[in-house]
């Protein structure tokens, strides 16, 4: 099938609402594709469903609401670009965390195909709208009154009061709102089924957030708004109330989240007793389920065999095994004779409950033992209760401490409070995605990759940062040692990237090569022990830490949002190939690249894959899952035979759609390319997809 698209200047986060009612309710919808409310609403009037239609409700709304929601489905006005230099470093090369440079909306509308639902935890830190010195709104979008009356439906006055503060740097909760709304109703569309958001917020705002993220997330889905204890000490320079505290709200993506939100360092440990009914506990104890391992009775089951985790009862005897059978008056037919309740109220205790007789197997909790790995999320975050969890000064030292300099950024977050809830989300899936929008000084990435050295985990970060301007009157020592050392526009955006840099040297000397030189150190030992029992089983299992280890992912890819060209064909209608829409001459390589990248990321290819070059005869193709593109000029008739031949003989080599950039492709190659590609799907009875794009 051939076929032309216009994506280039038309990338928006893709409405996944509008495609469950296309698919439940097509009949809904016209020729044209228009949701026809009408239809919509007689078929639920015909399944006795109940609407209302009460303009008085409760919910948030504020001026510039209407225009939040244009922001969130208008389309990206940029490209993603790759800093090519920086990303083919050694210890880049293969990395699988990003570090992405631009506005935060626009870069969120690119992502939203290739990390549609991937993301385990998001955790921001938004500007806080204090009134001074803090969050001010402007946007760039070029709308005219009239534009945005039609746009919205609304009167022309109000379309005046919008534009009004979108262009007058405000700092009104309103502005803030409009800020806001259209990155988080991305973001969740970003989070996987089981994926959870954290946002810290203070007083300002805090009130408003929780509306909106009501409204963004559902209600339903609201977790919990814990206190963070930013200070140990107050401080009395003010009249009014001295603040130590911050917010940091707690939503899931979904109401079928099952997750215990527990801070479990090592997954091999988590037991899932909620789940685990009367029934299943009373056949624990039946012959099937029971393993014997070395004459001993393990008490375990078997994993899986009723969809939860392991239950494991510690005994305090050993069983004596004759002939394959349990002897001293030992009985398969034992019971459990806990309730559910008490069950559950064990778990909750982080009690781990034995066995105090094997003749009656009735369940005691022989001794108190608190789990210390296993603990449950608790809504007030502060050093005074758990050494876990800094403070602002705390991560201003150690942030110092990393710069070896002084006042580098104002208020970081410190990563013991990042790894603390990134150890309460990933313990059961420790090669999770996190992404962080408003990264700052990239406290999220050091955390992460921490986390992983400490616990042998694989998480990737995403980060976000803009390239905001540092004022050397308020913060003269970052910016002189953006500008001075590191060569650099001083921005926070580079202030980011070389903490991560830092941190991730830092986390390489003091964590990981000292893991390494302790392991290599417990092999030599094992080693040279010739009668140890499970001394092979022992050595492996030291290489493979090693070697996990040495395979740690510190590094980074950069990518950053460029314009789209100014007189780039934003208005035809219509492509006619014999008329010059577009000077494709004044593109550079690097700009057919930045097109190339921004195309694989809206069709759902991640950012750190990279894409197969492919030689047709000496035109340079470029291949990935499932996907080939055509970009540069110069294609001719060989180069199309030797495309067809490839596809022929290498089974390796199997795309299912030809993408072509359309201004650098002569209309006589389109014709000959689509032709023979009509040609082989009714020959060899494949299903390629011919696809024009500009």
């Amino acid at each position: 099938m051939s076929k032309e698209q216009k994506i280039t200047t038309d990338i928006k986060a893709p409405n996944k609402d509008m495609e469950i009612l296309r698919s439940h309710f097509p009949h809904c919808f016209d020729k044209n594709g228009k949701f026809d409310f009408a239809k919509f609403q007689q078929e639920l009037e015909a399944q006795n469903v109940e609407l209302t239609f009460e303009k008085e409700s409760y919910g948030l709304d504020w001026l510039g609401k209407s225009y939040a929601r244009l922001l969130a489905s208008d389309p990206a006005t940029t490209l993603l670009k790759a800093d090519e230099i920086h990303n083919q470093k050694q210890e880049n090369i293969n990395s699988q965390n990003l570090l992405i440079k631009g506005d935060n909306l626009e870069v969120l509308k690119h992502l939203a195909n290739a990390y549609y639902e991937k993301v385990k935890m998001i955790y921001i830190d938004p500007p806080y709208n204090t009134g001074n010195d803090g969050f001010i709104y402007q946007d760039d979008r070029k709308y005219t009154v009239e534009q945005l009356q039609e746009l919205l439906g609304i009167d022309k006055e109000r379309a005046k009061r919008i534009l009004d503060f979108t262009r007058s740097k405000s700092n009104s909760h309103s502005a803030w709102l409009t800020f806001m709304y259209p990155r988080l109703y991305i973001a969740k569309q970003l989070l996987r089924e089981d994926g959870v958001i954290f946002v810290s917020i203070d007083d300002n705002e805090v009130a408003q957030l929780r509306l909106l993220m009501d409204e963004v997330f559902g209600e339903e889905n609201f977790v919990g708004e814990l206190i963070w204890h930013k200070k140990t000490q107050p401080s009395f320079l003010s009249k009014e109330i001295s603040n130590i505290k911050e917010y940091i709200l707690f939503f899931k993506k979904t109401l079928n989240t099952v997750n215990t939100f527990g801070g479990f360092t090592d997954p091999d440990k988590y037991i899932e007793l909620l789940n685990i009914s009367n029934s299943i506990c009373e056949r624990f104890f039946q012959k099937e389920n029971v393993l014997f391992e070395n004459g001993k009775y393990s008490g375990i089951l078997k994993k899986g065999i009723y969809g939860n985790d392991p239950l494991t009862v510690e005994l305090l005897e050993d069983l004596i095994i004759e002939n394959g059978k349990p002897i001293n008056d030992f009985t398969l037919r034992g019971r459990f004779k806990w309730s559910q309740d008490k069950i559950n109220d064990s778990f909750f205790n982080n009690d781990i409950f034995h066995i105090k007789s094997i003749k009656t197997l009735r369940p005691t909790i022989e001794k108190k033992t608190k789990i210390t790995n296993i603990k449950p999320i608790v809504d007030i975050l502060s050093k005074k209760f758990d050494n876990n969890i800094a403070t602002n000064t705390d991560a201003t030292d150690e942030i110092n401490t990393l710069f070896l300099k002084k006042e580098i950024f104002s208020n970081p977050k410190p990563t013991l409070l990042l790894k603390y809830l990134l150890k309460s989300i990933s313990y059961d899936d420790p090669n999770c995605l996190i992404l962080d929008f408003f990264a700052g000084s990239g406290t999220t990435g050091d955390a992460v990759i921490q986390l992983n050295a400490e616990d042998g985990g694989n998480r990737k970060y995403i980060l976000v940062q803009i390239a905001e301007p540092i004022d050397p009157n308020k913060n003269k020592a970052a910016y002189d040692f953006v500008k001075d050392e590191l060569k650099a526009e001083p921005t926070i955006f580079e202030i980011c990237k070389e903490r991560l840099i830092r941190a991730a040297k830092k986390i390489k000397t003091e964590t990981i090569d000292k893991k390494i030189a302790e392991k290599e150190k417990e092999l030599q030992n094992l080693q040279s022990e010739l009668n140890l029992e499970d001394r092979d089983e022992k050595i492996k299992s030291l290489e493979k830490e090693i070697e996990n280890l040495q395979k740690q992912d510190l590094g980074f890819k950069i990518f950053e949002t460029m314009p789209i060209w100014e007189d780039y064909n934003f208005e035809a209608e219509e492509f006619n190939p014999q008329q010059e829409l577009f000077d494709t001459s004044k593109l550079t390589e690097d700009d057919i690249k930045a097109l190339l990248v921004t195309w694989k990321t809206y069709d759902g290819i991640a950012l750190t894959q990279e894409l197969e070059s492919i030689d047709l005869s000496g035109y340079t193709a470029y291949y990935g899952n499932g996907r080939l593109y055509l970009m540069h000029k110069g294609f001719t008739t060989n180069n199309l035979k030797a495309l067809l031949e490839k596809i022929d003989s290498d089974k390796h080599f199997e795309p299912k759609s030809i993408i072509v950039f359309g201004y650098n492709m002569e209309s006589k190659s389109l014709r000959e390319i689509s032709e023979n590609v009509k040609t082989y799907n009714n020959k060899k009875k494949s299903d390629i997809d011919f696809i024009t794009r500009y």
